[in-house]
């Protein structure tokens, strides 16, 4: 498997965990009615995973050019399974700070 590649797969795994961790701290900061720390909370997590995304950009572009192994996808499939779970965490951290909002 192409190091390059691999190496790019567990970044975006790092920043995408670490922005669905920010997301899920937040949660629980705007439970117990600290709302900015929960936001700065969404801001890191947010510059996390656009670091964790721009990799993933990256690896489609390359794909495009037929630059990737053939070999080695699961671990790609699970960056982008862990790409599309810290976007979900996200959807649903600002509803919870939100709902926290308005219950306070």
């Amino acid at each position: 498997m192409n190091e390059e590649f691999e190496m790019t797969c567990f970044q975006i795994i790092t920043y995408v965990g670490t922005a669905r961790t920010c997301f899920i701290n937040a949660i629980q900061s705007a439970k117990e009615g600290n709302f900015e720390e929960a936001e700065e909370l969404i801001k890191q997590g947010d510059e996390a995973f656009s670091q964790g995304h721009h990799g993933h950009a990256d690896l489609i572009a390359k794909d495009a050019n037929g630059e990737l192994p053939k070999e080695g996808t699961m671990i790609l499939m699970h960056a982008e399974d862990q790409l599309m779970s810290a976007e979900g965490f996200r959807i649903i951290a600002e509803e919870f700070i939100d709902l926290y909002k308005k219950i306070s």
